[in-house]
Protein backbone atom coordinates (compact mmCIF):
# COMPACT_ATOMS: atom_id res chain seq x y z
CA UNK A 1 0.00 0.00 0.00
CA UNK A 2 1.54 3.48 -0.82
CA UNK A 3 1.88 5.74 2.04
CA UNK A 4 -0.87 7.85 0.17
CA UNK A 5 -3.45 5.53 -0.14
CA UNK A 6 -2.59 4.89 3.89
CA UNK A 7 -3.31 8.36 5.23
CA UNK A 8 -6.03 8.72 2.94
CA UNK A 9 -7.39 5.20 4.76
CA UNK A 10 -6.30 6.77 8.25
CA UNK A 11 -8.49 9.89 7.48
CA UNK A 12 -11.79 7.54 6.42
CA UNK A 13 -11.19 6.08 9.42
CA UNK A 14 -11.32 9.20 11.12
CA UNK A 15 -14.59 10.36 10.08
CA UNK A 16 -15.89 7.72 11.23
CA UNK A 17 -15.48 9.39 14.96
CA UNK A 18 -17.90 11.23 16.10
CA UNK A 19 -15.36 13.18 18.21
CA UNK A 20 -13.96 14.86 15.26
CA UNK A 21 -15.51 17.60 13.26
CA UNK A 22 -13.67 19.18 10.39
CA UNK A 23 -10.47 18.96 8.26
CA UNK A 24 -8.53 21.17 10.62
CA UNK A 25 -9.28 18.53 14.09
CA UNK A 26 -8.67 15.37 11.73
CA UNK A 27 -5.57 17.10 10.61
CA UNK A 28 -4.32 18.25 14.64
CA UNK A 29 -5.29 14.38 15.57
CA UNK A 30 -2.93 13.02 13.14
CA UNK A 31 -0.29 15.30 13.80
CA UNK A 32 0.32 14.70 17.40
CA UNK A 33 0.33 10.65 16.37
CA UNK A 34 2.59 11.00 13.92
CA UNK A 35 5.12 13.05 15.74
CA UNK A 36 4.96 10.72 18.80
CA UNK A 37 5.46 7.81 16.17
CA UNK A 38 8.39 10.05 14.16
CA UNK A 39 10.12 11.06 17.47
CA UNK A 40 10.17 7.60 18.51
CA UNK A 41 11.70 6.07 15.44
CA UNK A 42 14.34 8.80 15.66
CA UNK A 43 14.75 8.09 19.24
CA UNK A 44 15.50 4.39 18.44
CA UNK A 45 18.43 5.19 15.90
CA UNK A 46 20.13 7.69 18.17
CA UNK A 47 20.04 5.53 20.81
CA UNK A 48 21.96 3.49 18.68
CA UNK A 49 24.15 6.08 17.66
CA UNK A 50 25.16 7.91 20.84
CA UNK A 51 26.37 6.83 24.22
CA UNK A 52 23.56 7.72 27.35
CA UNK A 53 21.02 9.63 24.74
CA UNK A 54 17.82 9.27 26.40
CA UNK A 55 14.24 9.64 25.00
CA UNK A 56 12.52 13.08 25.81
CA UNK A 57 9.46 11.07 25.83
CA UNK A 58 9.08 9.42 29.15
CA UNK A 59 9.64 5.45 28.72
CA UNK A 60 5.47 4.37 29.57
CA UNK A 61 4.46 7.14 26.87
CA UNK A 62 7.16 6.58 24.10
CA UNK A 63 5.15 5.02 20.99
CA UNK A 64 7.00 1.77 21.20
CA UNK A 65 5.59 0.77 24.35
CA UNK A 66 1.83 1.51 24.18
CA UNK A 67 1.24 1.78 20.58
CA UNK A 68 3.26 -0.69 18.38
CA UNK A 69 1.69 -3.88 19.18
CA UNK A 70 -1.63 -4.42 17.40
CA UNK A 71 -3.50 -6.52 20.03
CA UNK A 72 -2.33 -3.68 22.38
CA UNK A 73 -4.46 -1.26 24.62
CA UNK A 74 -7.61 -0.40 22.61
CA UNK A 75 -11.42 1.17 23.32
CA UNK A 76 -12.14 2.93 26.91
CA UNK A 77 -8.58 1.55 28.39
CA UNK A 78 -6.69 3.54 25.37
CA UNK A 79 -8.61 6.28 25.70
CA UNK A 80 -8.58 6.64 29.44
CA UNK A 81 -4.49 5.96 28.92
CA UNK A 82 -4.00 8.90 26.51
CA UNK A 83 -6.48 11.37 27.69
CA UNK A 84 -5.33 10.78 31.75
CA UNK A 85 -1.75 9.96 31.14
CA UNK A 86 -0.62 10.41 28.28
CA UNK A 87 -1.45 14.15 27.50
CA UNK A 88 -0.91 15.31 31.29
CA UNK A 89 2.09 13.96 31.12
CA UNK A 90 3.77 15.22 27.93
CA UNK A 91 1.70 18.72 28.73
CA UNK A 92 3.64 19.22 31.95
CA UNK A 93 6.96 18.21 31.07
CA UNK A 94 10.52 20.12 32.56
CA UNK A 95 12.22 21.45 30.62
CA UNK A 96 16.42 21.68 31.08
CA UNK A 97 16.56 24.65 29.02
CA UNK A 98 19.73 22.65 28.22
CA UNK A 99 20.57 23.25 23.51
CA UNK A 100 19.30 20.42 22.08
CA UNK A 101 16.79 19.36 24.55
CA UNK A 102 14.12 17.38 22.86
CA UNK A 103 11.26 17.98 25.61
CA UNK A 104 10.81 21.19 25.00
CA UNK A 105 9.74 20.30 21.40
CA UNK A 106 7.29 17.35 23.13
CA UNK A 107 5.81 20.11 24.95
CA UNK A 108 5.39 22.88 23.05
CA UNK A 109 3.95 20.08 20.52
CA UNK A 110 1.13 19.05 23.11
CA UNK A 111 0.65 22.15 25.22
CA UNK A 112 -2.02 23.08 22.57
CA UNK A 113 -2.97 19.41 21.16
CA UNK A 114 -5.93 17.88 22.25
CA UNK A 115 -7.87 13.88 21.73
CA UNK A 116 -10.83 14.49 19.61
CA UNK A 117 -11.45 10.74 19.15
CA UNK A 118 -13.90 9.41 21.21
CA UNK A 119 -13.73 5.84 19.85
CA UNK A 120 -11.00 3.77 21.54
CA UNK A 121 -11.46 0.82 18.88
CA UNK A 122 -11.06 3.52 16.04
CA UNK A 123 -8.15 4.92 17.66
CA UNK A 124 -6.16 1.72 18.03
CA UNK A 125 -7.31 1.06 13.97
CA UNK A 126 -5.45 4.29 13.47
CA UNK A 127 -2.29 3.93 15.35
CA UNK A 128 -2.20 0.89 13.65
CA UNK A 129 -2.15 1.85 10.46
CA UNK A 130 0.40 4.85 11.39
CA UNK A 131 2.67 1.97 12.99
CA UNK A 132 3.21 0.74 9.25
CA UNK A 133 5.10 3.63 8.31
CA UNK A 134 8.78 3.54 9.44
CA UNK A 135 10.68 6.71 9.10
CA UNK A 136 13.84 5.79 9.71
CA UNK A 137 13.55 4.20 6.23
CA UNK A 138 14.66 7.05 4.02
CA UNK A 139 12.69 6.45 1.00
CA UNK A 140 9.51 6.13 3.21
CA UNK A 141 9.85 9.22 5.10
CA UNK A 142 10.64 10.88 1.68
CA UNK A 143 7.59 9.39 0.74
CA UNK A 144 5.77 10.75 3.67
CA UNK A 145 7.33 14.00 3.45
CA UNK A 146 5.42 14.21 -0.30
CA UNK A 147 2.23 13.48 1.48
CA UNK A 148 2.73 15.37 4.50
CA UNK A 149 3.08 18.46 1.77
CA UNK A 150 -0.72 16.83 0.23
CA UNK A 151 -1.80 17.47 3.94
CA UNK A 152 -0.73 21.34 4.29
CA UNK A 153 -2.21 21.67 0.97
CA UNK A 154 -5.57 20.32 2.14
CA UNK A 155 -5.26 21.85 5.14
CA UNK A 156 -6.16 25.43 3.06
CA UNK A 157 -9.58 24.16 2.68
CA UNK A 158 -10.17 23.75 6.41
CA UNK A 159 -11.23 27.20 7.32
CA UNK A 160 -9.21 30.12 6.04
CA UNK A 161 -6.19 28.34 5.91
CA UNK A 162 -4.39 29.47 3.09
CA UNK A 163 -2.36 31.54 4.83
CA UNK A 164 0.23 28.64 6.25
CA UNK A 165 0.97 27.83 2.68
CA UNK A 166 3.07 29.20 -0.53
CA UNK A 167 2.90 27.25 -3.46
CA UNK A 168 6.01 25.40 -3.46
CA UNK A 169 7.36 26.14 -6.26
CA UNK A 170 7.08 30.09 -5.24
CA UNK A 171 8.87 29.20 -2.21
CA UNK A 172 11.82 26.84 -4.07
CA UNK A 173 12.40 30.09 -6.75
CA UNK A 174 12.68 32.80 -3.50
CA UNK A 175 15.18 30.13 -2.18
CA UNK A 176 17.14 29.60 -4.74
CA UNK A 177 17.59 33.68 -5.68
CA UNK A 178 18.84 34.01 -2.62
CA UNK A 179 21.36 31.14 -2.13
CA UNK A 180 21.13 30.35 1.83
CA UNK A 181 23.96 28.73 2.97
CA UNK A 182 24.83 26.78 5.99
CA UNK A 183 25.71 28.81 8.93
CA UNK A 184 23.77 31.87 7.54
CA UNK A 185 21.37 32.53 10.01
CA UNK A 186 18.04 31.93 7.82
CA UNK A 187 14.88 33.24 9.79
CA UNK A 188 11.61 33.14 8.95
CA UNK A 189 9.19 35.22 11.45
CA UNK A 190 5.82 33.70 10.67
CA UNK A 191 7.01 29.92 9.21
CA UNK A 192 3.36 28.70 9.13
CA UNK A 193 4.18 25.03 8.26
CA UNK A 194 7.86 25.66 7.57
CA UNK A 195 7.30 25.42 3.98
CA UNK A 196 10.46 27.77 3.51
CA UNK A 197 12.41 26.23 5.86
CA UNK A 198 12.44 22.95 4.32
CA UNK A 199 13.24 24.28 0.91
CA UNK A 200 16.03 26.48 2.38
CA UNK A 201 17.66 23.04 3.63
CA UNK A 202 16.95 20.88 0.39
CA UNK A 203 19.12 23.59 -1.29
CA UNK A 204 21.37 23.53 0.79
CA UNK A 205 22.04 20.18 1.57
CA UNK A 206 21.83 19.42 -2.65
CA UNK A 207 24.71 22.23 -2.89
CA UNK A 208 26.75 23.13 -0.04
CA UNK A 209 26.50 19.60 3.27
CA UNK A 210 29.07 17.55 1.98
CA UNK A 211 29.76 16.66 5.78
CA UNK A 212 28.18 16.45 9.02
CA UNK A 213 29.93 19.17 10.14
CA UNK A 214 27.68 21.19 7.39
CA UNK A 215 24.72 19.67 8.31
CA UNK A 216 25.29 20.58 11.93
CA UNK A 217 25.71 23.95 11.41
CA UNK A 218 23.09 24.30 9.10
CA UNK A 219 20.29 23.15 11.72
CA UNK A 220 21.95 25.26 14.39
CA UNK A 221 21.24 28.48 12.27
CA UNK A 222 17.68 28.30 11.37
CA UNK A 223 15.39 30.37 13.74
CA UNK A 224 11.69 30.18 13.07
CA UNK A 225 8.48 31.70 14.43
CA UNK A 226 4.45 30.47 14.49
CA UNK A 227 2.07 32.38 16.86
CA UNK A 228 -1.04 29.68 15.31
CA UNK A 229 -0.97 26.62 17.27
CA UNK A 230 -2.26 23.97 14.72
CA UNK A 231 0.71 25.11 11.81
CA UNK A 232 3.08 25.93 14.76
CA UNK A 233 2.38 21.75 15.43
CA UNK A 234 2.54 20.89 11.51
CA UNK A 235 6.00 22.72 11.19
CA UNK A 236 7.73 21.10 14.33
CA UNK A 237 6.71 17.58 12.55
CA UNK A 238 7.64 18.85 9.44
CA UNK A 239 11.63 19.84 10.38
CA UNK A 240 11.64 15.75 12.43
CA UNK A 241 10.39 14.61 8.79
CA UNK A 242 13.42 16.64 6.97
CA UNK A 243 15.84 15.20 9.35
CA UNK A 244 16.05 17.87 11.78
CA UNK A 245 17.42 16.81 15.35
CA UNK A 246 16.00 19.52 17.46
CA UNK A 247 13.02 21.44 16.04
CA UNK A 248 13.14 23.85 19.26
CA UNK A 249 14.16 27.05 17.30
CA UNK A 250 10.31 26.72 16.40
CA UNK A 251 9.27 28.92 18.64
CA UNK A 252 5.86 29.07 19.01
CA UNK A 253 4.94 33.10 19.45
CA UNK A 254 4.02 36.10 17.92
CA UNK A 255 6.45 37.89 16.45
CA UNK A 256 5.66 40.88 16.45
CA UNK A 257 4.61 40.56 20.04
CA UNK A 258 8.44 41.85 21.12
CA UNK A 259 8.85 45.26 21.50
CA UNK A 260 11.17 46.61 18.40
CA UNK A 261 13.57 48.07 20.33
CA UNK A 262 14.06 45.13 22.09
CA UNK A 263 15.65 43.76 18.71
CA UNK A 264 19.37 44.34 19.12
CA UNK A 265 22.58 43.62 17.10
CA UNK A 266 22.80 39.98 18.62
CA UNK A 267 19.38 39.01 16.91
CA UNK A 268 20.55 40.25 13.69
CA UNK A 269 20.11 37.65 11.08
CA UNK A 270 22.11 36.78 7.40
CA UNK A 271 18.62 35.53 5.76
CA UNK A 272 14.89 36.66 5.98
CA UNK A 273 12.83 34.35 3.54
CA UNK A 274 8.99 34.50 4.50
CA UNK A 275 5.85 35.00 3.38
CA UNK A 276 3.92 37.27 6.26
CA UNK A 277 0.17 37.43 7.01
CA UNK A 278 -1.54 40.42 5.00
CA UNK A 279 -4.89 41.76 5.31
CA UNK A 280 -4.83 40.81 8.86
CA UNK A 281 -5.37 43.26 11.49
CA UNK A 282 -2.71 43.13 14.92
CA UNK A 283 -4.73 42.41 18.60
CA UNK A 284 -5.02 45.67 20.23
CA UNK A 285 -1.80 47.06 21.97
CA UNK A 286 0.78 45.19 19.39
CA UNK A 287 1.49 48.32 17.49
CA UNK A 288 2.50 50.18 20.65
CA UNK A 289 5.17 47.73 20.14
CA UNK A 290 6.69 49.87 17.41
CA UNK A 291 7.92 53.42 16.71
CA UNK A 292 5.40 56.19 16.58
CA UNK A 293 5.97 56.74 12.50
CA UNK A 294 5.63 52.75 12.13
CA UNK A 295 2.51 52.43 14.26
CA UNK A 296 -0.63 50.78 12.27
CA UNK A 297 -2.41 47.47 12.95
CA UNK A 298 -1.37 46.03 9.84
CA UNK A 299 0.29 42.47 9.84
CA UNK A 300 2.23 43.04 6.87
CA UNK A 301 3.32 46.61 7.73
CA UNK A 302 4.59 45.57 11.17
CA UNK A 303 6.66 42.89 9.90
CA UNK A 304 8.13 44.91 6.97
CA UNK A 305 9.77 47.87 9.34
CA UNK A 306 10.96 44.68 11.64
CA UNK A 307 12.55 42.95 8.75
CA UNK A 308 14.35 45.90 7.64
CA UNK A 309 15.37 46.30 11.62
CA UNK A 310 16.74 42.69 11.87
CA UNK A 311 19.05 42.41 8.77
CA UNK A 312 22.33 42.68 9.48
CA UNK A 313 24.59 45.01 7.13
CA UNK A 314 24.70 42.73 4.31
CA UNK A 315 21.95 40.74 5.12
CA UNK A 316 19.28 39.58 2.11
CA UNK A 317 15.45 38.91 1.65
CA UNK A 318 12.40 37.65 -0.11
CA UNK A 319 9.56 38.62 0.99
CA UNK A 320 6.16 38.25 -0.58
CA UNK A 321 3.99 41.02 -0.04
CA UNK A 322 0.50 42.04 -1.35
CA UNK A 323 -0.16 45.07 -4.45
CA UNK A 324 -1.48 46.87 -1.46
CA UNK A 325 1.84 47.39 0.62
CA UNK A 326 2.78 48.61 -2.83
CA UNK A 327 1.21 51.64 -3.35
CA UNK A 328 -0.39 52.56 0.13
CA UNK A 329 0.30 55.94 1.60
CA UNK A 330 0.59 56.76 5.45
CA UNK A 331 2.68 54.44 7.87
CA UNK A 332 3.36 52.41 3.66
CA UNK A 333 5.12 55.60 2.48
CA UNK A 334 7.36 55.55 5.23
CA UNK A 335 8.18 52.09 5.29
CA UNK A 336 8.85 51.87 1.61
CA UNK A 337 10.54 55.43 1.94
CA UNK A 338 12.63 53.27 5.32
CA UNK A 339 13.36 50.33 2.69
CA UNK A 340 14.90 51.97 -0.23
CA UNK A 341 17.22 54.15 2.02
CA UNK A 342 18.68 51.45 4.16
CA UNK A 343 18.30 48.53 2.11
CA UNK A 344 18.64 48.10 -1.84
CA UNK A 345 15.50 46.77 -3.33
CA UNK A 346 16.80 45.15 -6.40
CA UNK A 347 14.20 43.08 -7.63
CA UNK A 348 10.36 43.29 -7.49
CA UNK A 349 8.39 39.93 -9.40
CA UNK A 350 5.20 40.69 -10.00
CA UNK A 351 2.46 37.76 -9.80
CA UNK A 352 -0.83 37.02 -11.04
CA UNK A 353 -3.61 36.98 -8.83
CA UNK A 354 -4.09 33.41 -9.81
CA UNK A 355 -1.09 32.46 -7.98
CA UNK A 356 -2.77 31.75 -4.24
CA UNK A 357 -6.16 30.69 -5.84
CA UNK A 358 -8.54 29.77 -4.48
CA UNK A 359 -7.40 30.93 -1.21
CA UNK A 360 -6.50 34.21 -2.36
CA UNK A 361 -7.52 36.11 -5.40
CA UNK A 362 -5.22 39.16 -4.99
CA UNK A 363 -2.19 40.29 -6.71
CA UNK A 364 1.27 39.81 -4.86
CA UNK A 365 4.82 40.37 -5.14
CA UNK A 366 7.97 39.02 -4.51
CA UNK A 367 10.29 41.48 -2.97
CA UNK A 368 14.13 40.84 -3.07
CA UNK A 369 16.59 43.17 -1.09
CA UNK A 370 20.00 43.55 0.38
CA UNK A 371 20.72 45.57 3.33
CA UNK A 372 23.41 48.07 4.16
CA UNK A 373 23.46 50.41 0.52
CA UNK A 374 20.31 52.32 -0.61
CA UNK A 375 18.26 51.22 -4.13
CA UNK A 376 19.64 53.19 -7.23
CA UNK A 377 17.34 51.43 -9.29
CA UNK A 378 14.85 48.72 -8.77
CA UNK A 379 14.14 45.59 -11.35
CA UNK A 380 10.35 44.69 -12.08
CA UNK A 381 9.51 41.36 -14.07
CA UNK A 382 6.18 40.81 -14.52
CA UNK A 383 5.49 36.78 -14.30
CA UNK A 384 2.73 35.50 -16.90
CA UNK A 385 0.90 32.84 -16.37
CA UNK A 386 1.71 30.38 -19.72
CA UNK A 387 0.67 30.40 -23.13
CA UNK A 388 -2.68 28.66 -23.58
CA UNK A 389 -3.58 29.06 -19.57
CA UNK A 390 -5.98 31.77 -18.40
CA UNK A 391 -4.99 31.54 -14.79
CA UNK A 392 -3.55 29.32 -12.16
CA UNK A 393 -6.03 27.09 -10.40
CA UNK A 394 -6.25 24.00 -7.96
CA UNK A 395 -6.18 21.83 -11.02
CA UNK A 396 -3.37 23.54 -12.61
CA UNK A 397 -1.27 25.54 -10.19
CA UNK A 398 2.16 27.15 -10.45
CA UNK A 399 4.83 25.44 -11.06
CA UNK A 400 8.88 25.83 -10.67
CA UNK A 401 9.27 25.32 -14.64
CA UNK A 402 7.38 28.16 -14.88
CA UNK A 403 9.89 30.64 -13.20
CA UNK A 404 12.81 29.43 -15.56
CA UNK A 405 12.26 32.86 -18.09
CA UNK A 406 12.96 34.99 -15.11
CA UNK A 407 15.72 32.60 -14.05
CA UNK A 408 17.43 33.18 -17.27
CA UNK A 409 16.70 37.00 -17.42
CA UNK A 410 17.53 37.41 -13.34
CA UNK A 411 21.56 37.38 -14.71
CA UNK A 412 23.11 35.00 -11.62
CA UNK A 413 24.30 35.59 -8.38
CA UNK A 414 26.16 39.25 -9.74
CA UNK A 415 22.63 39.62 -11.59
CA UNK A 416 24.99 41.05 -14.58
CA UNK A 417 23.22 41.60 -18.17
CA UNK A 418 19.59 42.09 -16.94
CA UNK A 419 18.13 43.92 -20.28
CA UNK A 420 14.74 45.47 -20.34
CA UNK A 421 12.27 43.81 -22.50
CA UNK A 422 8.45 42.27 -22.76
CA UNK A 423 8.23 41.36 -19.28
CA UNK A 424 11.28 43.57 -17.70
CA UNK A 425 11.75 46.93 -16.99
CA UNK A 426 13.92 49.57 -15.01
CA UNK A 427 12.86 52.20 -12.64
CA UNK A 428 15.46 54.51 -10.58
CA UNK A 429 15.12 55.26 -6.64
CA UNK A 430 13.99 58.99 -7.77
CA UNK A 431 11.09 58.15 -9.99
CA UNK A 432 9.97 56.32 -6.85
CA UNK A 433 10.30 59.27 -4.81
CA UNK A 434 8.40 61.45 -7.61
CA UNK A 435 5.53 59.00 -7.33
CA UNK A 436 5.35 59.26 -2.98
CA UNK A 437 7.05 55.99 -3.52
CA UNK A 438 4.23 54.56 -4.77
CA UNK A 439 5.98 51.35 -5.95
CA UNK A 440 3.27 49.85 -7.84
CA UNK A 441 4.53 50.04 -11.43
CA UNK A 442 2.56 48.67 -14.10
CA UNK A 443 4.56 46.70 -17.38
CA UNK A 444 5.31 49.99 -19.88
CA UNK A 445 5.43 46.92 -22.20
CA UNK A 446 2.19 45.03 -22.06
CA UNK A 447 -0.11 47.19 -24.09
CA UNK A 448 -3.33 48.16 -22.34
CA UNK A 449 -7.09 46.97 -23.44
CA UNK A 450 -8.71 49.15 -25.67
CA UNK A 451 -11.85 48.88 -23.80
CA UNK A 452 -13.61 51.77 -26.09
CA UNK A 453 -15.09 55.08 -25.90
CA UNK A 454 -16.91 55.88 -22.36
CA UNK A 455 -20.57 57.16 -24.16
CA UNK A 456 -20.77 54.41 -27.40
CA UNK A 457 -20.59 51.51 -23.80
CA UNK A 458 -23.03 53.48 -21.85
CA UNK A 459 -25.43 54.10 -25.16
CA UNK A 460 -24.76 49.56 -25.46
CA UNK A 461 -25.45 49.18 -21.96
CA UNK A 462 -28.58 51.58 -22.48
CA UNK A 463 -29.66 49.36 -25.13
CA UNK A 464 -28.78 45.65 -23.65
CA UNK A 465 -31.29 47.12 -20.72
CA UNK A 466 -34.26 48.05 -22.71
CA UNK A 467 -33.75 44.77 -23.76
CA UNK A 468 -33.71 43.18 -21.12
CA UNK A 469 -36.42 44.66 -19.83
CA UNK A 470 -38.80 43.98 -22.89
CA UNK A 471 -37.79 40.32 -22.59
CA UNK A 472 -38.97 40.07 -19.07
CA UNK A 473 -42.11 41.96 -20.09
CA UNK A 474 -42.55 38.97 -22.46
CA UNK A 475 -42.03 35.92 -20.07
CA UNK A 476 -44.19 37.87 -17.39
CA UNK A 477 -46.85 37.72 -20.38
CA UNK A 478 -46.36 34.08 -21.43
CA UNK A 479 -46.37 33.40 -17.50
CA UNK A 480 -49.76 35.13 -16.87
CA UNK A 481 -51.46 33.34 -19.77
CA UNK A 482 -50.24 30.43 -18.59
CA UNK A 483 -51.59 30.42 -15.13
CA UNK A 484 -54.67 31.81 -16.75
CA UNK A 485 -55.69 28.59 -18.61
Amino acid sequence: MSVRTLVKSIQDIMRKDSGVDGDAQRISQLCWLFFLKIIDDQDQELELMRDGYQSPVPQPFQWRNWAADPEGLTGEALLAFINEQLFPALKGLKRTGQPGDRRRVVRDVFEDAYNYMKSGQLLRQVVNKINDIDFNNLTERQHFGDVYEQILNDLQSAGNAGEYYTPRAVTTFMVDRIDPKPGEIIFDPSCGTGGFLTCAMKHMRDRYVKRPEDEALMQQSLRAVEKKPLPHMLCVTNMLLHGVEDPSFVRHDNTLARPYISWEQKDRVDVILTNPPFGGKEEDGIESNFPQHYRTRETADLFLALFIRLLRKGGVAAIVLPDGSLFGEGVKTRLKEALLEECNLHTVVRLPNSVFKPYASIGTNLLFFEKGEPTKDIWFYEHQVPEGQKAYSMTKPIRVEHFAPCVEWWGGGERQGRKEGPQAWKVSADEVKARGYNLDFKNPHSEEADHGDPAELLEKLDQAEAKAADLRAQLQAILAEALAQ
